[in-house]
């Protein structure tokens, strides 16, 4: 980013967080606490530019600038791009934190937290049920707050009711925990035909992107998951990563040990730097496809029950899930 506009969008930042209007020996001081050196006349210079644009607003000369509504615009505009690859930072932290292992029913998965209306909780676990028992999702278990309750260190807000579903990096974070590292590299639409992945219809990088790619999808109701589950062939939410060629049979021996804990989620593993369903891979890498853990959120879209996502929302303990049957015999 050029030196100016890294100033004017300093300013732009200060005037938005002000209370009142700013001058500019006032917005030199906060620049300079920002760790950004410049004159006095420098800012003014930048303030009758950034006027001009229409970015800022002259009150009076003794009281200063506000920011404009156009002001704010671009600087939204500017977080997008500061945002892009805090999805994959947020991925590879919540993966190395988690401390759950396989063969330990202690120790925390990350999951995502989805809010609901209390009056629909019983027909989003008849529903969420569904997909569990295809295997389309990372195990079979939840947890189910009221509000005030703490998930994912987070207190239910009130008049909802929480839904956690441990999320698709917790495969990650498993493996990583073994000693294998993995590589997130997309979040994308998996179409399955007789219960079979055949291709991905829609990719989109983690790295490049503002926001997790799973909750856009089901956002914008680009899943066909009941069909995936009624007919067989459908569309569902899944992740491409990659592991080591080193270390496939390791990552199919971790497989099996998360299975006997009831987790699973990966779909499919494929060979050493081969595409896996189309999709290349680095060299000295194999592909890896695991389902994605919003599954059971986006059929809850598709059936029209209102639900706010926040996907990976943090890390819960393991020993905390439990089956949707459980939940419902509480319940009764």
């Amino acid at each position: 980013m050029l030196k100016r506009e890294r100033i004017q969008l300093a300013v732009l930042k200060i005037l938005a967080d002000a209370n009142s209007p700013m001058g500019a020996t006032r917005l030199r001081n906060s620049l300079l606490a920002a760790g950004i050196e410049v004159q006095t006349r420098t800012v003014r210079f930048h303030l009758l530019h950034m006027d001009r644009q229409g970015l800022t607003h002259s009150v009076s000369r003794r009281a200063g600038r506000i920011i404009t509504r156009k002001g704010r615009e671009e600087l939204s505009r500017a977080n997008v791009i500061e945002k892009v690859g805090v999805v994959s930072a947020k991925v590879d932290n919540l993966a190395y934190q988690m401390s759950f292992r396989p063969g330990n029913t202690a120790g925390t998965v990350v999951v995502n937290v989805s809010m609901i209306y209390p009056e629909h909780v019983n027909r989003a676990l008849n529903e969420m049920k569904l997909v569990f028992r295809n295997n389309l999702a990372i195990g079979s278990r939840i947890v189910l707050a009221q509000p005030g309750e703490i998930v994912a260190q987070a207190v239910v807000p009130q008049n909802y009711a929480a839904i956690a579903t441990p999320c698709s990096i917790t495969v990650s974070g498993i493996l990583l925990h073994q000693g294998i590292p993995v590589k997130s590299r997309f979040g994308g639409l998996l179409e399955v035909r007789n219960r079979t992945p055949i291709r991905f219809v829609e990719l989109i990088e983690y790295q490049g992107s503002t926001m997790d790619p799973l909750e856009v999808f089901i956002q914008a109701k680009m899943t066909r998951v009941r069909d995936a589950i009624v007919t067989g062939s459908g569309i569902l939410c899944a992740g491409f990563r990659e592991v080591p060629s080193v270390a496939v049979e390791d990552v199919r021996r971790v497989e099996r040990q998360m299975r006997a804990v009831g987790l699973g989620g990966i779909v499919e593993i494929g060979k050493p730097n081969q595409p896996l369903l189309g999709v290349p891979v680095s060299e000295g890498h194999a592909g890896m496809i695991v389902y994605g853990g919003l599954n059971p959120i986006a059929l809850l879209h598709e059936s029209g029950i209102p639900v706010k996502i926040k996907s990976l929302a943090g890390l819960e303990e393991f020993s905390s899930l439990r089956t949707i049957e459980e939940y419902q015999r509480r319940l009764r």
